[in-house]
């Protein structure tokens, strides 16, 4: 079916005018990004089929390797930058929450809250550090290093030097599993002792090492898993 078969209030742009983006489908919202179908499929169409690619989820579009989806019909380099520009301006919009830094990170799940803009969907792993003053305020956070599917390494010398440049006195770990479990690997546990005691020598407390997952996250200092939309 082409688009404009479609009843006008079903067109997504019309849509969107008449009814606001959040009455609107991610597979409409796509479609505007999109811009137009192919000799085969209507705009719609294409984006049911790339959200069908990812699972139907717009975390795993975010995640989907470029050349992928610059490959499928209907997408292409254009169309990719269009979807790849907005998917990256919401994860910024979200960054630019002025609670998220004024909160004191007193708790697992609120280091989670501050990092899932950043590490929901990736396909490799990332390994941050978050920056805590005295009042368990933020004062930096940084990527340290980016590593394969299934691990990261970072030096211990620089989470220190990282912590002494912010006059830090504490340090909260992060880094995401991108195979969906967050429980620590060997290599995790070896890691976060080492850091631990490089902080120690410079009178710099490891509040807790938090690993994150799209939907869960495991910390340290509590040695539990949490689902994401478990009450504080």
């Amino acid at each position: 079916m082409k688009l404009k078969d479609l009843c006008v209030d079903e067109r997504p742009r019309e849509k969107m005018l008449s009814k606001g983006a959040g009455a609107m489908s991610n597979a409409e919202l796509l479609a505007i990004l999109i811009g137009s179908g192919t000799r085969k499929e209507n705009v719609l169409e294409v984006a049911n089929r790339l959200l069908a690619a990812s699972e139907g989820k717009l975390s795993g579009i975010a995640g989907m390797d470029p050349c992928k989806m610059m490959a499928m019909d209907g997408i292409g380099k254009v169309r990719y930058s269009s979807i790849a520009a907005a998917l990256e301006l919401g994860k910024r919009c979200c960054l630019e929450d002025p609670g998220i830094d004024r909160v004191p990170v007193c708790s697992p799940k609120v280091a989670y809250r501050t990092m899932i803009p950043l590490l929901k969907g990736l396909e490799h792993e990332e390994f941050w550090v978050i920056l805590l003053n005295r009042a368990n305020y933020v004062v930096h956070k940084e990527k340290l290093s980016t590593g394969g599917i299934s691990s990261t390494v970072v030096d211990s010398k620089l989470v220190v030097k990282k912590a002494l440049d912010k006059h830090a006195t504490g340090v909260i770990l992060v880094h995401n599993h991108p195979s969906g479990n967050p429980r620590p690997g060997h290599e995790d546990l070896t890691q976060t002792m080492v850091i631990k005691k490089a902080l120690e020598t410079f009178d710099i407390s490891l509040i807790d090492h938090v690993i994150v997952c799209d939907d869960r996250f495991f910390s340290f200092s509590d040695d539990k898993v949490y689902i994401a939309d478990r009450p504080a």
